[in-house]
Order: structure tokens, then C-alpha cells, then sequence
């Protein structure tokens, strides 16, 4: 078989199947059902069976999803996944009428993508949907399972099917690749050759912010798409799509209060909440579902919090802000958001800290030692009762007076430092024997001033001032004022 214009890293020598030939079925793909698509081998979906594939758009007499060889159905999750754009809840605004990516839909002209968004926001799905549209084979793989030798095996038979089957027309191949950020750089490098020839549309689902976690070279490649967590009311337009489905038996045992309770519960996750309802049905085997019983399946509540991922980010500066903005129930808000998702809280007090000198300063002195006294007592005690000092402080912080004059101040100072260079002290400052001995010790006045200039003469020929108080810090200005008077040097 002659080799491509443009061989990829994946050809290995002597492994290239005849022509007309179909490549060898990976293990995994010869016990999937025929139109399952799963993970971990080839998987054409046939437009026609998606519902078979875990839809819950089955056609008519199809068999439920799951395993054929052991009858297990699979999860209710994946037996609601939608089959088209028609059925799909959320992600309003990403798939609007004309927004870019309902147009590569609709056209059944697919582009490389990431998918970035939180868990349970249909990255999954919308990927499946993407591949039945365009009528491309659907190739899936987890990068935490995943490695170079699965990749190669995904674009040799993208590459089979391109060339199209004894001597049938090509097709294309939609490669869904699920936390794309576990793949290391060199993996990730090892998929630029087929995305940029197009042997693959590569669509990676991510929690973490694909800027940080996939190459740029790769991000250049693709388009990337955010998707939101779902609201309240999209989370039980699912949830009730699943009761009057019959999924969860009778529908009339499932009390309303109970789905009302799932949505609000788990944070915009949809996945969560099916799980949740499968497993109160299951639970309570053809028995009534309450809020209870919901409560009981779902047991403690999803929050959706990683200290390592971009909601970190968003959550501290959100309590800066708020905190900032003196709101003492925001910040005290934002602090339990993320003392419930594990933030170390060392790292919150330290933010304390910073913010009673960065935001509040003069104009109430006390700010920062509330902020480091929580700061000792976070070190002394741990968690989870350090959370009483953190929370006195998040009040006092708040309620605090503010200014900002300490941070405009020193920022001025250095930017007028990076413009103009360090100027030396003038000599009656040096140290030791580099003094000329003409320093005029304050304390030798009465009023404890003395007239001296203090800058080193470039700066004070310049009338440069960096400390302009505001009406925060008024005494401290009156006090500026007074200062300058009795040290006869001008303001200007």
C-alpha cells in the first residue's frame, strides 16, 4: 500500500492493513454491541440507532442499552443522552440559532473543538450528536485510560475509512477524546498530524481551562466552546423527561417535591441528578419516591469547587471582591463555598491578609491584625474549626472602612522608580562615614520636624508625591497637611 503524502507519527512499520482490507478489531470494539459507540475501540453509529447507543430515542423494538451479552441496562444517564439538537437541555446561548457551533452542526460539516465546562453539561453528548449529524463514525477514548498505542489504533482506522472499504465512498471519523488535559504534552503533540490533515475531528471534553491544560499548538487547531453548568429548571426538564419516559417506573409514585429537590441539589449536573433519581427508583424498587428518599440517594450535595481548576480562581476572586465591596453575607457566602470544596484554608487567610492592607489600609489599621490574628489562628487550630476566625474576619473585613491609598501609593512610587532609575540619597543620609555630617536629627525640635529634604534632589525637583490620601484616610491627610506646613515644604 502506498503511504500517505503525509505520513503521522501514528504509522508503525508493517502494520498498515492491505488495501480493501478492513483493519483488525481492537478487543474492546468485538464484545460492544454493534451500534454502541463505546469507549475504547471503533464505534460507527448508524444515524438510525443512536437510541441504541444510550439516547433514550430508541426506535421502535430496539433492545435497551447496555450490555447484550449480560442484559444489564445501562445507567439512566446514558439511556436519556439526547440523539439530536432537538432534545438537548442547556447550553442556550452556545447553541443559538446561527451561533457557529449549531451551523458546523446543522451542516454536517464538523470542526476540531474542546469542549470546556463543568461535569454533567452534555460534552459527551453533544459530541455524539455532532457525529450522527455529519453521518461521521464515532471514535471515543478517556485520556486517563488512554495512550499513544490507542490513539494510533484511532487514526488507522480514520485513515481505513477515509481511503473508504473496498472501493466504497470515504467517510469520515469524529474522535471524542474525554479529559483531554490528562493527555501530557508529547500525547498531545502525537494528535496534531491527523487534526491538521483532517483525518480527524478531534473534539476534547475538559473540566479544566483547555488555556492552561492543552498546548497551544492544539488549541490553534481547534475552536473552543465553554459550556455552563445547567440551570434549575433545565436539570428537571430532564429529570421529568426521564419519569414520563417510564424509566423510573410508575410515574405516579415520584412525588414532584423530589425532582424539585434533585435539580436544585446537584449544582447543574445532570448526570448527577439521573443518578440520583435511578437510584431512589431503585431503592425504593416500585415504591413511593419522597424528598426523603431523593435526599437519601443523593446523600451529601455536589459542589462544584476544584482547588485546582478555574473555580478557585473565580471563587477567591469573587470573595475579594465581594469582601471588597463590603458584603459581609457575599463573603461570607463565597468563604463557605469554598471551605465545602476543600480550599486549603491557609491560602484563604493569606488572601485576608492582603486585603486588609491592599483595600483597606489607614483607613482602619486595625484591618490587619483581625486578618493575621485569623491567619496564627488558622495555623494553631486547623481545620475545620479555624473556620470561626476566618468568618470573624470575612465580617470585619467587610464592614470595615476602606482605601486603597497604601496601594496606589507604592504603585506610583515604583512606576516612577521603572521610568527614572534609582537616584542615590542625598549625602546627609548615607550610611556611616558616607554621610557628610550635615543631617539634621529631627528629634532635636521641638515639633520634631525639621526642614531637610528627605528625596533625593531629582525627585524633589521633579515635586514628586506618591501618598495622596482620600477622604478614607482624612485624619491621616489633615495630619500630611500639617506636616509639610511645619516642615515648610510645598505640597505642589
Amino acid at each position: 500500500m502506498a503511504k500517505p503524502s503525509n505520513p503521522s507519527l501514528f504509522e508503525l512499520p508493517g502494520e498498515q492493513p492491505p488495501a480493501g482490507a478492513e483493519p483488525p478489531t481492537p478487543i474492546a470494539s468485538r464484545t460492544a454491541p454493534a451500534t454502541g459507540g463505546t469507549r475504547g475501540g471503533s464505534g460507527d453509529i448508524d444515524p438510525g440507532q443512536v437510541g441504541a447507543a444510550g439516547s433514550g430515542a430508541a426506535p421502535a423494538g430496539a433492545a435497551p442499552a447496555g450490555s447484550a451479552a449480560t442484559g444489564l441496562k445501562a445507567p439512566l444517564a446514558a439511556r436519556m443522552r439526547p440523539s439530536s439538537l432537538d432534545e438537548f437541555v442547556g447550553q442556550q446561548e452556545l447553541l443559538a440559532p446561527g451561533s457557529a457551533l449549531r451551523r458546523a452542526i446543522e451542516s454536517g460539516h464538523p470542526h476540531s473543538m474542546i469542549l470546556h465546562g463543568p461535569p454533567g453539561t452534555g460534552k459527551t453528548t453533544l459530541a455524539r450528536i455532532i457525529a450522527v449529524a455529519s453521518g461521521y463514525a464515532f471514535e471515543e477514548e478517556s485520556a486517563v485510560d488512554a495512550g499513544r498505542a490507542e490513539v494510533r489504533a484511532v487514526v488507522e482506522r480514520a485513515r481505513a475509512r477515509r481511503r473508504g472499504l473496498a472501493g466504497g465512498p470515504g467517510k469520515g471519523t469524529v474522535f471524542f477524546l474525554d479529559e483531554i488535559h490528562r493527555f501530557n504534552k508529547a500525547q498531545q503533540d502525537a494528535l496534531l498530524p491527523a487534526v491538521e490533515e483532517g483525518l480527524l475531528v478531534l473534539i476534547g471534553a475538559t473540566t479544566e481551562n483547555p488555556y492552561f491544560e492543552v498546548n497551544q499548538a492544539l488549541i490553534s487547531r481547534t475552536r473552543v466552546y465553554e459550556l455552563q453548568a445547567l440551570s434549575i429548571e433545565d436539570v428537571r426538564t430532564l429529570l421529568q423527561r426521564a419519569v414520563d419516559r417510564g424509566e423510573c417506573g410508575d410515574p405516579s409514585l415520584i412525588d414532584s417535591e423530589a425532582l424539585d429537590y434533585a435539580a436544585q441539589w446537584v449544582s447543574g449536573d445532570a448526570r448527577a441528578a439521573l443518578s440520583g433519581l435511578e437510584l431512589a427508583c431503585e431503592t425504593m424498587a416500585g415504591g413511593r419516591v419522597t424528598v426523603d428518599v431523593m435526599a437519601d440517594a443523593l446523600q451529601a450535595r455536589t459542589v462544584a469547587y476544584d482547588r485546582l481548576a478555574d473555580n478557585h480562581y473565580d471563587t477567591i476572586s469573587a470573595w475579594i471582591k465581594s469582601t471588597r465591596g463590603s458584603d459581609p453575607d457575599a463573603s461570607l457566602y463565597y468563604l463557605a463555598v469554598m471551605l465545602e470544596g476543600g480550599e486549603d484554608p491557609r491560602f484563604i487567610a493569606r488572601r485576608m491578609v492582603i486585603l486588609a492592607s491592599e483595600d483597606i489600609g489607614n483607613a482602619d489599621p486595625q484591618a490587619i491584625q483581625v486578618a493575621t490574628a485569623a491567619a496564627a489562628a488558622v495555623d494553631r487550630v486547623g481545620a475545620p474549626e479555624c473556620e470561626f476566625p476566618l468568618a470573624q474576619a470575612a465580617i470585619y473585613l467587610s464592614l470595615a472602612r476602606k482605601s486603597d491609598g497604601a496601594k496606589r501609593a507604592i504603585r506610583a512610587a515604583r512606576a516612577y522608580v521603572q521610568e527614572h532609575g534609582a537616584a542615590p540619597p542625598p549625602p546627609y543620609l548615607r550610611s556611616g562615614g558616607r554621610n557628610d555630617g550635615n543631617y539634621d536629627y529631627p528629634h532635636d525640635h521641638p515639633t520634631h520636624l525639621s526642614g531637610q529634604e528627605w528625596r533625593p534632589p531629582s525627585v524633589a525637583a521633579a515635586g514628586a508625591h506618591f501618598y495622596e490620601p482620600d477622604d478614607a484616610e482624612a485624619a491621616l491627610r489633615e495630619r500630611l497637611v500639617a506636616i509639610r506646613r511645619g516642615r515648610g515644604v510645598s505640597a505642589d
